[in-house]
């Protein structure tokens, strides 16, 4: 853009007459500057993926897999596993894996690649994610048409393996993958939170395990448990580590706080509802526990489970994911065996405000496909992406972590239900804290909820933890935190996290030119040189014309 004012203004522009005459500018010149100044900042652009009338099971398509993997090795093989199998049926299709260690930096190649147009075919990404991806235009596929089409579809006649239809999703997992409109992911496992308890402290402490705990027991019983000797170790343990409660993610506890209370976090269009009076309540009855040590984070602190292993900790919540780490035998504590304390552990439900309408944040791995030039690759890469959902591999990743299938096929399974029912045979496959894991969650499917999917919906999400783990540090540093202090926080967070801008853009999106505010100068200043420009040339156009027809 530069290089090209630059030819039109500077000392080596070409005159020339045209229908300029001598400003030197032809006609053709100064729509192409127009129309490049209206367009430097578009969105990337590539054509519409159209479903093909038929697949082309004689070409050679490669395409790659991006996962996600911690360090359960049992999950790689699946992948292995599940991809040698997919690749037996379909000779014709080569499947590669990349793994990495956290979603965050799957999602941070993403948006590197599109911009190259190199992303991967076959992506594992949460939703919020996706909705970023989808800021390229026609870069993730909609699935819909993929669907329900009969042959390769879910369920579809022509598949050589045996793929649940759509009515056999679990419906609210596959309500998770629509954003807006359309369907541009499937569903891959599901967890949610929950509360990994010592009872046996809990007990010491003279309270019994409810079936769904409040927040005010929750606190109540963290308090009594944060309470030291004489010799300045605690009473519960007769350690000088104790930390009763300990959320590992503070954005879900913040989010779920306030959807519990039916108070604002945000709109489906984006509108951002999150700094209210009912989020600063929350915060401050944090700050009271924060500050008498009864509350921490995982950020502050580190992994819940290692704390409640290592029996310093009462109330550990964490996803159902991470349940092969809870408990006296778990079978991936990371902890050393000598540091291990034994004690029964319950598994319950995420503490509630109201136990008799309970509602839990559903979490878990999705599966989207990106778009791409060849129609043939887009169809391999659905095919391979479907075969996850079946019941071989829905059923032996599950049996990894505290996940649930997604499909009711697979849970149905007899296979799955024999599982379920072995509960406590082991401590591997079987161990009980993940099978109760799992149970609770598929208990309580009709209680989760999702929050709203839009561009910048992450950044919401992080910054609502942010408010959690900040509030947390001042106390912890002797800082005076009270309204004063909230209000500098909002705005800090707010900027910290381009809420506002974000909040501008989603009107401009949705077409609520209200919300914007004044535009900037600059701003006011090229729009009104392009609508001038525009001016000039209907006039001197008008012009030529009639000199033409006189």
């Amino acid at each position: 853009m530069t290089g090209i004012l630059r030819w039109m203004t500077g000392p080596d522009r070409v005159w020339r007459k045209g229908i300029f005459g001598r400003t030197g500018i032809t006609f053709g010149a100064l729509v192409l500057l127009l129309t490049l100044l209206t367009g430097c900042h578009g969105k990337q652009q590539s054509e519409e993926f159209t479903l093909p009338t038929s697949y082309n099971s004689g070409k050679q398509y490669e395409i790659t897999f991006w996962a996600k993997n911690d360090t359960n090795k049992n999950q790689v093989r699946i992948y292995e596993q599940a991809i040698a199998d997919f690749e037996t049926l379909y000779p014709n299709i080569s499947v590669g894996l990349r793994l990495y260690t956290d979603y965050g930096k799957i999602y941070n190649d993403v948006i590197t690649n599109i911009a190259t147009g190199t992303t991967p075919n076959v992506c594992i990404s949460y939703p919020d994610h996706i909705a970023t991806y989808m800021t390229g235009s026609n870069v993730v596929v909609p699935l819909d048409a993929l669907m329900d089409d009969a042959e390769i579809g879910l369920g579809g006649s022509a598949l050589a393996f045996d793929s649940p239809s759509r009515d056999e999703v679990v419906p609210e997992f596959l309500s998770e993958c629509i954003i807006g409109e359309h369907t541009y992911a499937l569903p891959y496992m599901r967890s949610t939170e929950a509360v990994y308890i010592n009872k046996t402290f809990v007990e010491k402490l003279g309270y019994e395990v409810p079936e769904i705990l409040t927040w005010d027991y929750i606190f109540e019983v963290s308090e009594a448990a944060a309470q030291k000797g004489e010799d300045g170790n605690y009473l519960l343990n007769g350690q000088k580590v104790m930390i009763p409660m300990i959320y590992k993610s503070t954005d879900n506890m913040m989010i779920s706080m306030l959807k519990q209370l039916g108070a604002g976090y945000s709109t489906d269009e984006g509108e951002i509802l999150m700094f209210n009076d009912k989020t600063r309540e929350l915060l401050k009855e944090i700050a009271v526990h924060a500050r008498s040590g009864a509350f921490s984070t995982f950020k502050i602190s580190s992994y819940p489970a290692n704390f409640l292993d290592a029996g310093q900790c009462v109330f550990a919540i964490d996803s159902t994911a991470g349940a092969t780490w809870m408990g006296s035998e778990a079978p991936l504590s990371d902890i050393s065996a000598d540091k291990i304390v034994e004690f029964e552990t319950a598994v319950r439900p995420i503490p509630q405000f109201d136990v008799g309408h309970p509602q839990m944040i559903s979490q878990g791995p999705s599966v989207c496909i990106f778009n791409k030039p060849d129609s043939g690759e887009v169809q391999a890469a659905w095919m391979f992406a479907q075969y996850l959902l079946t019941n071989e591999v829905q059923i032996a990743y599950s049996q990894t972590e505290g996940y649930v299938p997604v499909t009711r096929k697979a849970q149905e399974d007899p296979v799955y239900l024999d599982y379920l029912e072995r509960s406590g045979e082991d401590n591997t496959t079987h161990y009980p804290v993940k099978i109760e894991a799992a149970q609770m969650l598929m208990a309580n499917t009709e209680n989760t909820f999702v929050t709203p999917v839009f561009n910048g919906s992450a950044s919401l999400r992080d910054a609502a933890g942010a408010l959690i783990e900040e509030t947390t540090k001042s106390v912890r540093r002797k800082q005076k935190v009270n309204d004063a202090y909230f209000d500098d926080l909002f705005e800090k967070i707010r900027s910290l996290y381009r809420l506002d801008q974000l909040g501008s853009q989603n009107a401009a999106e949705s077409g609520d030119r209200s919300a914007l505010g004044p535009l900037p100068g600059t701003a006011k200043a090229l729009l009104g040189g392009l609508a001038a420009a525009w001016v000039l040339i209907i006039l001197v156009f008008l012009r030529q014309t009639r000199r033409k027809s006189a």
